[in-house]
């Protein structure tokens, strides 16, 4: 498995009753699919996971398997705070049709670099599923350092990073890790342009929930080497992705996606996003379908 390309990190659509809503679902994976997106990440951060039962888990991963039929990357959040929790999360995973685990550090428990080893090496080795490590220690308090990614990047069943820390810094230190069977992915949506330029293979991005068509414009400018023109078209996303950091994610992307009849509202303790930002979100879902139906 080689990753590549924009992938979304789906937010996961409720009813106003607060159920899952998955004719909402469908929509947004038809979205994805339409807009020529690469891969969906079900239930990571985003989807609100840890606010999903483990039978809304299994619903909302079989319901994408299906209809994304072999056509996308299906994704799965897997990571806990404890190794033998994320194993078990992770065969769920695997029997739900996920053809790889997405994997954050442990939150909350602030392991060591060598906890960090031998947590993934035992999820990789049992969980059922091959491993896309994910490092983001604004949310988790763990950061997987790039010295520890390359002792981790040899095995077999680790085959990529979606590392959420932009700095330059931190990128260079990774890029010479990339290769044939292990793909650097950015997990920040502002810096990703640059961290491809760089060398990585793509995104996984909180963003091309709502613009999935821009996303897949963006990657295959990169890939192509047309630069100037990438960067030209990234500069377009700029207040995108101001508004999107403005309240806690995912609460400015579901209020998008409620204005484009995709889902509504969020579970405790998130709330609504906030009543003095709704101007900005109606004018970024006015940007949205703008970008979204301009010709290539």
């Amino acid at each position: 498995m080689h990753l590549s390309g924009s992938i979304t990190a789906l937010a996961t659509p409720f009813t106003p009753a607060g159920d899952l809503d998955l004719d909402a679902w469908q929509r947004l994976i038809d979205l994805q699919l339409r807009g020529g997106s690469r891969g969906i990440v079900v239930a990571g951060s985003t989807g609100e996971a840890a606010a999903l039962s483990d039978d809304e888990y299994t619903t909302l991963l079989r319901a994408a398997v299906a209809q994304a039929g072999g056509r996308l990357v299906v994704l799965a959040g897997t990571g806990q705070s404890n190794t033998a929790k994320t194993i078990a999360q992770t065969r769920l995973a695997r029997d739900g049709g996920a053809d790889a685990a997405l994997v954050v550090t442990p939150p909350y428990v602030r392991p060591t670099q060598d906890g960090l080893v031998a947590h993934y090496t035992a999820v990789a080795e049992q969980g059922g599923l091959p491993v896309v490590l994910y490092n983001v220690p604004g949310r988790t308090g763990c950061d997987l350092l790039p010295e520890t990614v390359a002792r981790l990047c040899r095995h077999p069943g680790i085959v990529g990073l979606k590392e959420a820390r932009g700095d330059e810094a931190r990128w260079s230190a990774l890029y010479p890790l990339a290769g044939a069977d292990f793909a650097l992915l950015s997990g920040d949506d502002p810096t990703f342009v640059r961290a491809m330029r760089g060398g990585a293979a793509g995104v996984i991005s909180v963003a091309s929930n709502i613009v999935p068509a821009t996303f897949r414009r963006l990657c295959e400018r990169v890939a192509a080497g047309q630069g100037d023109a990438a960067a030209a078209l990234d500069a377009r996303l700029a207040e995108l992705y101001d508004f999107l950091g403005v309240e806690s994610n995912p609460i400015p992307v579901k209020a998008v996606l409620a204005r484009q009849g995709i889902g509504h509202g969020l579970r405790l303790p998130l709330l609504a996003l906030s009543q003095a930002h709704h101007g900005r979100a109606d004018a970024m879902a006015g940007l949205c379908d703008r970008l979204e139906h301009e010709t290539p």
